[in-house]
């Protein structure tokens, strides 16, 4: 991913905090000339035996884990070993030029993004498959997007369920995050974007003003 400089992320947290935020990530891995590369939307955690705090800046080291459907073809091509690029997208927003007060002018997008790149290992056994799901589960419920569901009374249901499912772990070798949000503007400029997002109807516009404030 091209970032230019004044749009790198101040520190690695930024990074961290996206990709838990929003976790829905899309892997990509290459394919054969005839079928081209293969790429699926799906959940991502953190191992939860890594300590986040020691993650390196460029998150090389960590380790992740996801799971798909093993009917999906994309399942069959991935192999151990194998380089994978992960995408998480976190809040974006179109910028009309009416919020410059100024022309000429020129519509842009604010837009953050982490791109994560790692090798993968297919998890072979059940027992571990289980533990990625179950563990996803709990990362969830814990978390803003779930309510705390108590998953024991649907163990048994897992386990009917966990011969279709895949699931692996990614080592990470690299990440890059881009953060635009109109850092390139002068301050009088880049405070008018702040405002209109700040006080918009879209929530989107609303959490990409919450990180325009956090900008050193």
């Amino acid at each position: 991913m091209f970032v230019p400089s004044n749009y790198r992320e101040p520190d690695s947290s930024w990074m961290t905090d996206l990709m838990r935020e929003n976790p829905l990530a899309l892997a990509v891995t290459n394919g054969t000339v005839e079928d081209g590369p293969f790429a699926t939307h799906l959940p991502v955690i953190a191992d939860p035996q890594e300590n986040l705090d020691a993650w390196a800046q460029d998150l090389s080291g960590a380790r992740l884990l996801g799971h798909m459907n093993k009917a999906n073809p994309h399942w069959a091509a991935m192999k151990t070993g194998g380089v994978v690029l992960l995408t998480f997208t976190g809040p974006h927003s179109y910028v009309s030029p009416t919020v410059y007060e100024k022309s000429p002018a020129a519509p842009t997008w604010d837009f953050t993004s982490v791109h994560v790149r790692g090798v993968v290992e297919k998890i072979e056994s059940s027992e571990e498959t289980m533990d990625v799901v179950r563990s996803t589960v709990r990362a969830f419920e814990e978390a803003k997007f779930g309510t705390g569901w108590d998953m024991t009374d649907s163990v048994g249901y897992f386990q009917q369920l966990l011969p279709g499912v895949g699931a692996f772990r990614i080592t990470v070798t690299g990440a890059e995050g881009m953060f635009k949000l109109s850092q390139e503007q002068p301050a009088e400029v880049r405070g008018r974007v702040l405002e209109s997002f700040t006080h918009s109807g879209c929530p989107r516009q609303r959490d990409t003003a919450d990180l325009m404030r956090q900008l050193p």
